[in-house]
This record gives structure tokens, sequence and C-alpha cells, in this order.
């Protein structure tokens, strides 16, 4: 029963800090150093999920050639960057993952 009102708060505390940021929105004027911050939050979270399963192989840090999710990873961001098509960088960069892993 802990474990569930626990989970409950923690559920409205997180909805509650995300609510505030949408009902302030307009009403309040933020900081130009607020503002300006918060165009770089989602590429930050992005970063978070992704360079972790990137970088680890093994449950160890692997940046070698022997490490097919990075090799994978950075062909997708190259796809990306120059295409922009998200659906072409998810496809092509999970067949370099089945790939590379096929042969390894």
């Amino acid at each position: 029963m802990e474990l569930w009102l626990i989970i409950l708060v923690a559920g409205i505390v997180t909805y509650a800090t995300r609510l505030s940021f949408i009902a302030a929105h307009g009403r309040v004027d933020m900081p130009v150093w607020f503002t300006r911050g918060l165009a770089f939050v989602p590429v930050v979270v992005l970063s978070a999920i992704i360079l972790p399963e990137l970088l680890a192989h093994g449950g160890a840090f692997d940046v070698s050639l022997g490490n097919a999710r990075l090799l994978a990873g950075i062909l997708a961001g190259l796809i990306a960057w120059r295409t922009k098509n998200v659906w072409l960088t998810i496809a092509l960069g999970m067949i370099a993952l089945f790939a590379l892993q096929a042969f390894q």
C-alpha cells in the first residue's frame, strides 16, 4: 500500500509540474535566459536516453569499432543530419544495426 501511495504522489507531483508550465504559458513573462534554455530540453532529454544505449556494451563503456550499436547510431545520426527524414533514419539505422550484429 505504501508503494502505491508513493507512486500516486510522484505522479501527481510530476503532472502538477508539467501542468504549471502549460498554465503559465502566455500569462507569465519568462526571463530570456530561461526561454532560451527551454529550446535545449528536447536535445538533452533525447541524448540522455540514447547515448547510454549507444556507448554501453555488455555493461561496460565501449567506444570501439566492435560496438555495433555505436556504429549504427553514428550512421543513423548522419542520415538524420543529411536527409532530415525520421522514417528513413529509423529504417536505415535498424538495418545497419541488424547487419552489424549479424556479422559479429
